[in-house]
Formats: structure tokens, C-alpha cells, sequence
């Protein structure tokens, strides 16, 4: 009898490893799959000679509609069966406050309907995003699932290099920005977008090559500098080697204030020297005095006409991603014809603001300004202060200056905004629970 129960409980045992195999290999394949989507998109390597001035992004494709709400749906599914906790602790004040802001936004929005078909999309990546990082049941796991990914993109991007030229470097017949002839993009649509998630993707490197796994993450530093290099993505080469220098400096400085003071003074003077310059002439003065652009290639003109309509709708904007590209604007003025045709104003933190108004922006600077940064503090005084939430730290920190520049808080399925993303929900788990090695 005792033999017969000994081999029950052997078949329980294998049958569990073998389930439990099974939904490694789920869970893993999801994980990858899924970042790798949200970095290429459903339509990699577009050729930009198809499109035409003034074309506009409407957040109608359907697919990207259909597979993120299948992805949502399946990854909360595996986070809940997985780590159910974990996804309970987004339930905290601060998201419930900024979420219930948002949908005010929504019904006093200027085009309700877009705003609320680009919400339903922003909420499911925003699901993808905090679930995918509960997915691995180790820091290991979560390493290795990264550098696959890592390594395919590099490998995505280099081959269209190679095999497709014409779909993956900007060429001098291209309708829009012909100026960038010569300048790789790879799979990504242009190479400012390029250049950014190539960042992204050498703090992954920094951090695999910390974790152990050295060959490899050499491979993604060399392969992803190159890449950023021949991208002549000159604004994210410089916020890489900021960030690298500014985030050293939490392991000699371990009091929060002054982190945050180093960490976040650039962030105050990039807009400052930015979209500060067209509120101020004494910052406009001051701009015209440093050795390089502080424009980002003349952007005043939208900077002032963003700012001059926000100045209509301060206290709730014009509706969530309701302005660009909308009815919203209407009745230009002779030379102003161009802000027809704007997708965005190259700043997130004023495209907020014009969407959600200044509430909204002051609730957006704090769950993914104040909160992330609270959350490195928490998990370094807690122990979990190793190569991941140093990688977390840095990807949310380029985010955060690179919004001065570019737009793409909120953005739907935009790679930087899924990127930023999972490092801000990482830092949220890892000042909450003890990641095991």
C-alpha cells in the first residue's frame, strides 16, 4: 500500500513540475511576445515615402485595437493567477484620483468620441504594461526574458538595415524631413523614435551584463550604441550619458531630497529652457545665449500656439488626446495653417495639460514624476536596490527628459510610452515586495 501511495504522489509531483513547465514557457513566451509588439508594433518598416504633409495619426487601427485588448485580457489573467497581490497595490489613491480625472476629461472633452477611443486603447497597454511585469516568478527569469527580447528588436533592426534599406533609413525622397537622408530608424518610423528606445535598450544591456549574463549584455550595449549612433539621435545620446551620470550618484547619496533635487533640477530646466522660453523673455534671452538650440530646431511656434490655447480650457483642458489633429482647432489665422496638421507639440508634459488640463498635469507629475522616484527611494532602503531597479530608475528618469522634447505620455501604444511604462510599475512593485533572485 505504502509503494502504491509513494507512486501516486510521484505522479502529482511530475504531473506539477510538468505544469508548471508549461506555464514558464506560457508566461516567457507572452512576456517576450508582448514587449516585442509593443516596441515594433503591428506595422514595422513604413514607408515613409507613402505618407504625405500633413498627415495625422486618428488612433483608428483596428488591429492594434483588437490584439492589445486580447493582450490586456490575457495578461491580467496570468498576473492574477500568478500575483494577485500585485496588482491589487495599483489600487492606491494616487492612481484611483488620476484615473477618475481622466474620465472627467473624457465627458467634458471637446470630441468626446476620440477621446474616448484613444482612452480604451491607452487603458489596455496601460493593463498590458503593470501585468507584464508580474509575469516572471524571479529577478533571473525576468533577466533572461529581457535579453531575448532585447537581442530579436537588435536583430529586427539590423536586418531591416541590411535586407530593406529603403524602409529603414530616411531617405532624401522621403515627403517629410528629407533632411534626414542617411539616418537609420530601422523598424521604428523615425529615428528620433529610434534613438530613444535604443537608450532604453542599453540601460537593459548595462543591467544584463550586471546580472551575470555578461556576453550577452555586451551584445546589447555594442549592437544598441551603434544603432543610436548612425541614428544621429544627438538629443538621446545626450540624455543617455546624463542619465548614467546623474543615476550613479544614488549610490554615494542616499537621502531622498537630495536625489530628488539632482535627479529632477535637469527636468525643471529643460522645460524651462524650452517651452519657458516663449513665457518668459528673460528665459528667452538666456537660450539665445547657450552654445546649443534649446528649441530642439525652432519650436517656438507651437510651443506659443499650444500655449496660448491652453490658456482658454486651463482648468480641464480639451478633452483627453483630443486636441491635435481634431476639430479643436479651427478658424486659423493666415501663417498659422500648419497647427492643422500637428500631431503633437513636442512637449508631453504641455500635451497633457492642453488634454487634461493644469489638474491633470499636476496629477501626472505625481504618479509618474514623485510616486516612481518614492518607489526607487523605498526599494533601496528595503534591499531591492540591485542591477533592476537601477535599470528602472534610469529608463523612467530618460523618459521623464525626453518628454521635454518629444510627446508621448499617454500615447496609447507609442513604444516610449509602453517602455516608460513597465519601468514605472517595476519601481511600484519593487518598493512593495521582495523580488526573489
Amino acid at each position: 500500500m505504502s509503494q502504491l501511495i509513494d507512486a501516486s504522489e510521484i505522479r502529482n509531483v511530475a504531473a506539477g513540475i510538468e505544469r508548471q513547465q508549461v506555464m514558464d514557457i506560457v508566461r516567457g513566451a507572452t512576456f517576450v511576445g508582448t514587449l516585442l509588439l509593443g516596441w515594433i508594433s503591428l506595422h514595422p518598416f513604413v514607408s515613409l515615402g507613402d505618407m504625405q504633409i500633413g498627415d495625422v495619426g486618428t488612433g483608428n487601427e483596428l488591429a492594434t485595437y483588437a490584439v492589445f485588448g486580447a493582450l490586456s485580457v490575457l495578461t491580467v489573467a496570468l498576473a492574477l493567477r500568478n500575483d494577485a497581490r500585485g496588482l491589487a497595490t495599483l489600487l492606491s489613491p494616487a492612481f484611483v484620483v488620476f484615473g477618475a480625472w481622466v474620465l472627467v476629461t473624457v465627458v467634458l472633452s471637446f470630441d468626446p468620441t476620440m477621446s474616448i477611443k484613444r482612452l480604451s486603447l491607452t487603458i489596455c497597454v496601460v493593463a498590458v504594461a503593470a501585468s507584464l511585469m508580474l509575469l516572471p516568478r524571479s529577478q533571473q527569469q525576468l533577466m533572461h526574458w529581457f535579453t531575448i527580447a532585447a537581442l530579436a528588436l537588435l536583430a529586427i533592426c539590423y536586418l531591416g538595415i541590411l535586407l530593406a534599406p529603403d524602409l529603414s533609413i530616411h531617405l532624401a525622397s522621403d515627403p517629410q524631413e528629407p533632411g534626414l537622408a542617411g539616418n537609420w530608424r530601422g523598424a521604428f518610423g523615425h529615428k528620433n523614435q529610434a534613438a530613444a528606445i535604443m537608450v532604453m535598450v542599453l540601460f537593459l544591456g548595462v543591467y544584463i551584463v550586471r546580472s551575470g549574463l555578461r556576453i550577452s549584455g555586451a551584445a546589447i550595449i555594442a549592437l544598441a550604441s551603434l544603432f543610436l549612433l548612425y541614428s544621429a539621435g544627438k538629443s538621446s545620446l545626450t540624455l543617455c550619458f546624463a542619465v548614467l551620470l546623474l543615476t550613479s550618484v544614488t549610490s554615494v547619496i542616499s537621502s531622498f531630497w537630495l536625489r530628488a533635487i539632482i535627479m529632477l533640477t535637469p527636468l525643471v530646466l529643460l522645460n524651462l529652457l524650452s517651452i519657458g522660453t516663449v513665457m518668459f523673455e528673460g528665459l528667452a534671452g538666456i537660450s539665445k545665449l547657450l552654445p546649443f538650440d534649446s528649441t530642439f530646431t525652432g519650436r517656438t511656434d507651437i510651443w506659443a500656439f499650444a500655449l496660448q490655447s491652453l490658456r482658454a480650457r486651463l482648468l480641464t483642458g480639451y478633452g483627453f488626446a483630443s486636441f491635435w489633429g481634431s476639430s479643436a482647432i479651427q478658424n486659423l489665422p493666415e501663417g498659422k495653417e500648419w497647427a492643422g496638421f500637428a500631431a503633437h507639440s513636442h512637449n508631453g508634459y504641455l500635451d497633457t495639460a492642453l488634454g487634461m488640463g493644469v489638474p491633470g498635469l499636476v496629477l501626472l507629475m505625481l504618479v509618474l514624476v514623485i510616486l516612481p522616484l518614492r518607489n526607487f527611494q523605498q526599494a533601496d532602503e528595503g534591499g531591492n536596490n540591485g542591477p533592476l531597479a537601477m535599470m528602472l530608475l534610469r529608463i523612467w528618469l530618460f523618459g521623464l527628459y525626453l518628454s521635454a522634447m518629444e510627446s508621448f505620455f499617454l500615447d496609447r501604444s507609442d513604444p516610449l510610452w509602453f517602455t516608460f511604462l513597465l519601468a514605472v510599475f517595476g519601481l511600484h512593485y519593487l518598493a512593495r515586495f521582495r523580488a526573489a533572485k
